[in-house]
């Protein structure tokens, strides 16, 4: 796949009196380790650099600290959305923790008691093979399956909790996507830990292959709620917001029609789109969505992410095209970015690909004390703002 570079990069568009006020955090997977943080004007104010090129993406914690997913060339799996190493990295760029796992992708979360959830490949029993429905026919990889799995991690490494997908999941409830392959059952790209009313510990999952979305009791490993087979099309990043609903990135790839809203997708079906959809767990019903206006104009088959801001608008990555914006409840688009750091990724030619983005506020405990000033960027600004990086 090969596409010409945008002639318009960085800062496209913005409202200041709409849109929330702050630093977006970015990784480009084209990169080779470099971590962007940017003011509202699309200015660079601090740039980490790593050894590995992303295992998709990095976020910041409260500390200020960057926990960082490196992509390494090891191991037996080499699928989409390998990671390999796990960094902690704080302002001055030095290491303070790392952790070292070949069968690491996709997604990791830093837990409150210290401990790191990281999602891992491994084998799914041979025996299970027949029960697992779906998929393109003869697909597997070397004649098996990989499933998904997590393991809770301690700052020195050592495994204390674990959860197996294969346990837990249902070969012909839980089938394969028809139009994907069998090498994996379930393609998980996304956890995220979360406290539902009453403090219960739980797990939200997003299963690509399955168009679903599933929250994981964290005391049994059950399923507490499930959703999404019929309404999402291979989607990314869901998270739990405040008031209990959950904001995901609908890619809208290979998505089924959904009996309950069977006019409105039918009119669908014939235009590639992706959505912003917060759902009510409760009730299943789908209580805010944002489109594109004609809806091709925004559309990201993979990757992507979507974060609920502060003042109610929503943080969008449309990962394919490297595009971030920012667009209120009443779907006007308040704030446009456009990276614009260009290269190879993978099969993908002259791409500005990026896995997902994420705004802090100026008021983040982590910038505490920190320096945010662009004129020490001042050369690669330039550079930046003059034209596309390759």
């Amino acid at each position: 796949m090969h596409r010409e570079a945008r002639k318009e990069t960085g800062l496209t568009f913005y409202r200041r009196d709409r849109a929330y006020p702050g630093y977006t955090l970015y990784a480009p997977l084209v990169g080779q380790g470099d971590v962007y943080l940017i003011d509202m004007l699309g200015n660079i104010v601090k740039r980490w650099k790593l050894s590995e090129p992303p295992g998709n993406y990095g976020f910041l914690l409260r500390n200020g600290n960057l926990l960082y997913s490196g992509r390494t060339p090891t191991g037996q799996v080499l699928l989409g959305g390998k990671g390999g190493v796990l960094y902690e990295v704080n302002w001055q760029g030095d290491i303070v923790w790392d952790y070292r796992n070949d069968l690491m992708h996709h997604d990791f979360d830093r837990l409150p008691n210290g401990n790191t959830m990281v999602l891992v490949w491994e084998s799914v029993p041979a025996e299970l093979y027949e029960s697992i429905k779906g998929g393109v026919p003869g697909t597997e990889q070397n004649g098996g399956i990989w499933g998904d799995a997590i393991l809770e991690v301690t700052p020195a490494g050592r495994v204390v909790w674990e959860w197996h997908g294969y346990e837990h999941l249902d070969g012909a409830e839980d089938s394969i996507c028809p139009l994907c392959p069998r090498n994996q059952w379930t393609h998980a790209n996304a956890i995220e830990y979360v406290e539902l009313p009453g403090g219960k510990p739980a797990i939200l999952i997003s299963f690509r292959f399955q168009n679903t979305l599933a929250l994981i009791d964290r005391s049994t490993g059950d399923w507490i709620w499930k959703w999404g087979r019929d309404d999402l099309g291979h989607q990314h990043d869901p998270t739990m917001l405040d008031s209990g609903n959950i904001l995901v990135f609908d890619n809208g790839l290979h998505y089924l029609v959904n009996k309950k809203h069977m006019q409105r997708q039918i009119l669908a079906r014939g235009t590639p789109r992706s959505r912003l959809v917060e759902v009510n767990p409760t009730t299943n019903d789908i209580c805010w969505e944002y489109m594109g206006n004609p809806r091709y104009s925004f559309l990201s088959a993979f990757l992507s992410g979507a974060q609920r801001l502060p003042n109610g608008n929503t943080l969008a990555c449309e990962g394919i095209t490297g595009r971030f914006f920012e667009v209120s409840q009443d779907g006007e688009v308040v704030w446009e970015y456009i990276v614009p750091f260009y290269g190879d990724f993978r099969d993908f030619k002259n791409v500005n690909m990026c896995f997902r983005c994420y705004r802090y506020g100026a008021d983040f405990p982590g910038f505490l004390g920190k320096d945010l000033d662009a004129e020490s960027y001042k050369w690669l600004n330039h550079i930046v703002r003059t034209t596309a990086v390759s």
